[in-house]
């Protein structure tokens, strides 16, 4: 249950930018050539803002640190996230860079997406604040590989959090160079829980197996949530591997998000001292959910808004 000697229940440190998102794609754009998209939307981006936005409106208090410019997009991306009660006060505003952009091209479950980083490629350990870590109960990262300056100091960061008693959790996402450097054999084990995607977790083991790959991280890993999108999910954890089914959206009108609205669930029921199978389940709900609206928050109005969703759209009743 939430520790209420803490001002805040999250700490959610990563990119900030917006999504230039285009549906009704008929194919892949050619080099040399045009194709035409039926609708277009801007919206609050980046996987770490999708996820707090979402965790936030579930009812876990959240605040941000991470980078913007002094621009039009980074009016956007704090407004956005504070009309979610995300507190931003140690958002960084630079005004040497500016607000990094995600153009997606949506074809119904799958996508093509061109980030451009921007003030993200600026931000590390030095921008946060030591007050923040004294002030919430658990950390979550995402999306490293966007985050060059970020990601040489990824290991101090959980190293940091906890010796200031955190809990912790981590979403990779995919990395543009396919390298995965990062030194895993150091860093899961500060990681309580750790969200891949099935991509993600074969790109960074080698394996193309998910309970082979799952195995050959047994040594680092205390919990690990696999989203396999329409697959569902599988769980490591306690040295069993369990498998979960999803909860099916016919009508999809993007999935842009629906990983971030799965770490929102998870999270969001261990943060409430729910058990892992409860987590699991939420978190499968919650990403089925941001299918439901466009962008990655569109879904996530109010808790209503997402009480209703599930119920309409899922026959689910949940308590929020």
């Amino acid at each position: 249950m939430p520790n209420l000697l803490k001002k805040y229940d999250l700490l959610v440190v990563g990119e900030l930018n917006i999504d230039l998102i285009l549906n009704k794609i008929v194919s892949f754009p050619k080099i040399g050539t045009e194709i035409l998209a039926d609708e277009m939307s801007i919206s609050l981006g980046s996987s770490s803002a999708i996820f707090a936005s979402n965790i936030s409106v579930l009812g876990i208090k959240t605040v941000f640190a991470g980078m913007i410019g002094e621009d039009e997009f980074g009016s956007l991306v704090l407004n956005s996230l504070q009309k979610k009660n995300v507190n931003t006060s140690f958002v960084k505003i630079s005004k040497e860079h500016k607000t990094g952009a995600t153009i997606a091209l949506n074809y119904s479950e799958d996508r093509a997406m061109v980030t451009y980083p921007g003030a993200m490629q600026h931000f590390s350990l030095e921008d946060i604040n030591n007050e923040v870590f004294e002030s919430v109960r658990h950390l979550h990262l995402s999306s490293i590989f966007l985050q060059d300056n970020l990601k040489n100091d990824v290991i101090e960061l959980f190293q940091k959090a906890k010796q200031y008693g955190l809990t912790t959790s981590l979403d990779l996402q995919w990395d543009p160079d396919e390298k995965w450097d990062i030194d895993f054999d150091k860093l899961l084990p500060l990681v309580d829980v750790f969200l891949p995607n099935k991509s993600e977790l074969f790109a960074i083991t080698g394996i193309k197996d998910v309970k082979e790959a799952l195995e050959s991280l047994k040594d680092k890993c205390n919990t690990i949530a696999v989203k396999m999108g329409s697959e569902g999910s599988a769980l490591y954890n306690n040295s069993n591997i369990s498998y979960y089914k999803p909860y099916l959206n016919t009508e999809v009108i993007d999935s842009i998000g629906a990983g971030d609205s799965f770490n929102a669930g998870f999270v969001y029921a261990l943060l409430n001292g729910y058990e892992p199978d409860y987590c699991m389940d939420m978190g499968n709900l919650m990403g089925a959910i941001n299918t439901t609206a466009s962008s990655g928050t569109g879904a996530f109005d109010s808790k209503e808004t997402v009480k209703k969703r599930a119920a309409q759209f899922f026959n689910k009743e949940i308590d929020l």
